[in-house]
This record gives structure tokens, C-alpha cells and sequence, in this order.
């Protein structure tokens, strides 16, 4: 899978649980939580959604490589890699 494609998934599902955040403006490489303005919750629901669109557990030990917006897209790149 693309890293674009990646990255549509994952901004579409952003936009679900902060859906007044503009991507396009966010600091790419700083804490997502911050970013996004989102809680511990959103944060698991965000991993949660992730986890089914791209069929993969994404166990809570490998959250802090998930912590921003960069790195999401890269260990998802990652791990679906190991499926696709």
C-alpha cells in the first residue's frame, strides 16, 4: 500500500473523531494528540478504526511510535506492509 493511500485513511478517520482540524495545517511532527486537540479516548478510537480499515492489531505497546502524524503513516506503512 502507498503512502498516500495511507494517508487518505488516515486523514479520513482524523476527520471523523476532529473534523474541525484542517490537516494542512498541523504541525506533521508534533505530539497528534496536541495537534488534533484530542483526548486519550479519541486517541484509541482513532487506533481502534485504524486497526479495521487496514485489517491489523495495533497493540498499545507500539502506541508511542503512533504519537504523530508522521509517524502514524509511517508504522502503519509498516505494518501493512506485512499483510498487503
Amino acid at each position: 500500500m502507498k503512502a498516500s493511500d495511507i494517508e487518505a485513511i488516515l486523514q479520513e478517520e482524523l476527520h471523523r473523531i476532529a473534523p474541525e482540524v484542517d490537516i494542512e495545517t498541523i504541525e506533521r511532527d508534533e505530539d497528534l494528540r496536541e495537534e488534533f486537540d484530542i483526548d486519550s479516548i479519541d486517541f484509541l478510537n482513532l487506533v481502534i478504526a485504524l486497526g479495521k480499515r487496514f485489517e491489523i492489531e495495533l497493540p498499545e505497546a507500539d502506541y508511542p511510535q503512533m504519537d504523530t502524524y508522521n509517524a502514524m503513516i509511517v508504522y502503519l506503512g509498516e505494518c501493512s506492509a506485512n499483510i498487503f
